[in-house]
């Protein structure tokens, strides 16, 4: 599996709100946000429920991966998913550092990604 989630009951809003201030406390910033939703509307006409893409980093983590091998910014930041469901419930999904992080045969990788993920997870009990 590449993700893990968790629902939300909330406002779309709230949640990207909620998921930005979450991600804030375990260290990560959002460096970009993909309005997913606006740009297939923009771009091809095309109607769909609220979706964002949340580029999240945490910069000591990150400047570590890239100390271990340059070309891991190839793979950052982490994606969180923030997407409202049919029945108007919201998701937030993450990105799994580790099966991302697998691509890559450097000495201490997988140890990274394990922090990484427990920032995400905690991040994740957060929201729950």
């Amino acid at each position: 599996m590449y993700g893990f989630s968790v629902r939300m009951s909330c406002g779309f809003d709230e949640a990207v709100e909620q998921v930005t201030e979450a991600l804030k406390t375990e260290g990560f910033g959002v460096l970009t946000e993909i309005d997913v939703k606006a740009t297939l509307k923009a771009k091809i006409d095309v109607d769909r429920k609220p979706y964002k893409i949340l580029g999240a980093c945490n910069p000591k983590l990150a400047n570590q991966a890239l100390n271990a091998d340059p070309d891991i910014g190839l793979l950052l930041p982490c994606n969180v998913v923030v997407r409202e469901e049919d029945d108007g419930s919201i998701t937030v999904a993450f990105m799994d550092p580790r099966a991302v992080l697998a691509l890559v045969d450097e000495a201490g990788i997988e140890q990274l990604a394990g922090q990484v993920r427990d920032k995400l997870e905690k991040v994740r009990d957060q929201l729950a």
